[in-house]
């Protein structure tokens, strides 16, 4: 649960990075500017808006693929991900025997997950067969503390009120907490259920009626309407329970750890001996609960709702939870909602790219681990190292440098970011998928076993000492995190090729591009949230009170900038929710141009297409951030994405940036001009 801070998404060896960028670039000639010039529009000034100068081009002549609902930088190389893996799980499909007993090595399991999956005639000939155990097991239900355990046993399965994980306790980061969290809707969030005046929500409302009347009726439920509507009610009670998205950035908020007999005292509706032996979590003598009011609420529905609300709700739940492996009347009325009315999506994805989907969440280290033995060079790993040390020494020199911290708060944040690790491309140690039972031709069982492995394997680290080398993305992932718990930056290896990685360009690109993300994911350890955590991952106040009401005035001007953007009509950027990522956007672009402008040496950059060094820093920040999103989805990333929409975080930042003007010369009267004196420096 603690792994966020999302890239989208390290000392002195800055000589390094510069001799290795260029002697990539001199084994092909000179190196290239890295930048996509034919994607520029030329009737757009950068000092007007520079998303758009940069970007506007290929904004005009791309459109969305008809199976997505955003397309840009990050979703083409998803896509090439993707292609990548197909070739990979394919051929293991073509040459891997079926395992009988559903044992055999990982590459087997890959192959027999995959041909399952793929297998629609299969899966529309067995109807609701493979499910039909769970949902006897529902309709069993006669008694609240069988209602309990039900809860408890499909934490792996699907969205239930009270979920439940594990990661490491914020007062103590050297060992695994359970933690209790608020869950259980099926549309995105509670303002989606609250905001009755609200159009948008009012069709995405009455879609979601729609879908769950469909699979209902499909279920074989003769009063398909009335258990949808039911369903709606109970979810309308828990989503007035929910916390707000904001309230659920405070970490000191949401850290409550309490005993078993507290838990039951705080939330005397659930039987939760029952509850907590269901979920694997029985073991436990602390739980931390991160929305106390939420559970006290839920606790309470869960007792008093009528047990027919509840058997409705998880029965539907459930069918959607897997509508990907049931018959294609299911999967249509599951595109219909999820993709289509909530994302704007004008037809399904490929059945081959829901299967490596697939297969990416039930075994995705073992297929990452061909990954990046085919496509990931361990020389660009190094070159990575180098220039990750490279961005932590211009973050050095930037702390040192500010003036609106004390030198005891200084100190205490230069020992965390010395203490910061560092985990490029993939991890040293593969996970273990010997106990995972694959079935051939099992598509339903084997997603329910996968998830059921996956949630055991964590549930089982609870008050036990934390595994520091745990990856929390694949290799194969197009991202990059900052965990404060762990005080770790991460960095798969998906990531690491053009645009934001590119040994055969200049310099310039590379530190608008994956050094910008790099100095991103170090700033969110000095976020308005992650600068709640000292060095060694612990929620703990390093700072001075004079120091903290400085550095959230600073946020406050952020908050106000990103409220004032609207990027749908009537609908205004949160800027509450999004400001640890738009800090870690500023901050991280300001070091990254530190970084560059060191790398030098004094000595001017070359000028490559008619764009100066600086220049191309800055177009290398923005072709990074292309992309195009359609409005039903972009309504749902309004509502719960802590990171603003690509054209703000593009020129959001850079309003800000001495750099950017410098390098452009804005003037009075431009669309990007800031005065000097207005301007919101962090970092």
């Amino acid at each position: 649960m603690n792994v966020n801070a999302r890239f989208g998404y390290h000392l002195r060896a800055l000589p390094l990075v510069l001799a290795l960028s260029v002697a990539a670039g001199a084994a092909q000639g000179q190196p290239t500017s890295g930048i996509d010039t034919a994607g520029f529009d030329a009737t757009v000034r950068p000092q007007d808006d520079l998303f758009a100068a940069g970007n506007g081009g290929w904004v005009k002549k791309t459109d969305i693929p008809a199976d997505k609902s955003r397309f840009g930088t990050f979703d083409q190389l998803s896509d090439l991900s993707d292609t990548r893996l197909r070739s990979i799980v394919e051929a293991l499909a073509s040459t891997q025997a079926p395992a009988k007993d559903g044992s055999g090595s990982a590459d087997q399991k890959v192959a027999d997950y995959y041909r399952a999956f793929i297998d629609i005639t299969a899966i529309d000939k067995a109807g609701l067969a493979p499910l039909k155990a769970r949902l006897d097991s529902i309709d069993a239900i006669s008694t609240r503390s069988q209602l309990a355990a039900w809860l408890g046993m499909a934490q792996s399965v699907m969205r239930v009120p009270v979920a439940m994980g594990v990661e490491p306790d914020a007062k103590n980061p050297a060992i695994n907490l359970a933690v209790a969290a608020q869950s259980g809707l099926g549309l995105p969030d509670r303002d989606y259920y609250l905001l009755v005046d609200d159009a948008r929500m009012a069709k995405a409302r009455a879609a979601y009626d729609v879908y769950l009347t469909r699979i209902a009726l499909l279920s074989g439920d003769k009063d398909a309407a009335a258990s949808a509507k039911s369903v709606m009610a109970l979810e309308l009670e828990i989503a007035k329970a929910h916390w707000a998205k904001v309230e659920l950035r405070d970490p000191v908020k949401a850290y409550n750890p309490m005993t078993p007999a507290a838990l039951a005292q705080l939330a005397p509706g659930i039987d939760w001996p029952v509850f907590l032996k269901a979920a694997s979590l029985d073991a436990g003598d602390r739980i931390s609960v991160m929305q106390p009011s939420t559970l006290t609420a839920v606790a309470k529905l869960v007792g008093d709702a009528p047990l027919a609300q509840w058997k409705a709700y998880l029965r539907l739940h459930l069918i959607d939870s897997v509508a990907q492996v049931l018959p294609q009347s299911y999967r249509d009325a599951s595109f219909a909602f999820h993709a289509q009315a909530l994302g704007g999506a004008k037809a399904e994805k490929a059945r081959w790219k829901q299967g490596i989907d697939d297969v990416n969440d039930a075994m995705g280290e073992a297929v990452g681990k061909a990954y990046v033995t085919r496509y990931f060079p361990p020389a660009a790993k190094a070159r990575m190292q180098a220039l990750v040390g490279n961005l932590l020494a211009a973050y050095k020199d930037s702390i040192d440098k500010v003036s609106w911290m004390a030198p005891a708060t200084k100190a205490a944040a230069q020992e965390k970011l010395s203490k910061y690790t560092t985990k490029i491309a993939y991890p040293d140690q593969w996970r273990d998928y010997s106990k995972l039972v694959v079935a051939p031709g099992d598509a339903l069982g084997n997603r329910l076993r996968a998830a059921r492995f996956e949630y055991d394997r964590q549930a089982a680290l609870a008050g036990k000492p934390v595994d520091r080398s745990e990856w929390g993305m694949t290799p194969q992932t197009v991202n990059a995190y900052y965990n404060p718990s762990l005080n770790e930056i991460v960095f798969p290896a998906a990531i690491l090729q053009p645009p934001f990685f590119d040994m055969a360009a200049d310099d310039a690109v590379n530190y608008g591009g994956i050094g910008a993300g790099i100095g991103h994911e170090i700033s969110h350890g000095f976020d308005d949230q992650g600068s709640q955590y000292d060095g060694d991952g612990k929620l703990r106040n390093w700072w001075s009170d004079a120091d903290r009401a400085a550095f959230d005035a600073i946020g406050a001007k952020l908050v106000t900038q990103y409220a004032g953007y609207e990027p749908l009509p009537g609908k205004h950027l949160n800027g509450k929710l999004t400001l640890g990522e738009n800090i870690a956007d500023l901050s991280g672009l300001q070091i990254a141009f530190k970084a560059y402008q060191r790398s030098l040496g004094d000595k001017p950059a070359p000028v490559i297409n008619g764009m100066t060094g600086e220049q191309r820093f800055f177009y290398g920040w923005a072709q990074v951030w292309r992309a195009k999103t359609r409005d039903e989805k972009a309504l749902q990333l309004l509502t719960v994405d802590p990171h603003s929409p690509p054209n703000f975080r593009v020129n959001g930042a850079v309003v800000n940036h001495d750099g950017f003007h410098s390098a452009f010369g804005t003037k009075p009267g431009d669309g990007m001009f800031k005065s000097a004196a207005e301007r919101i420096r962090i970092w």
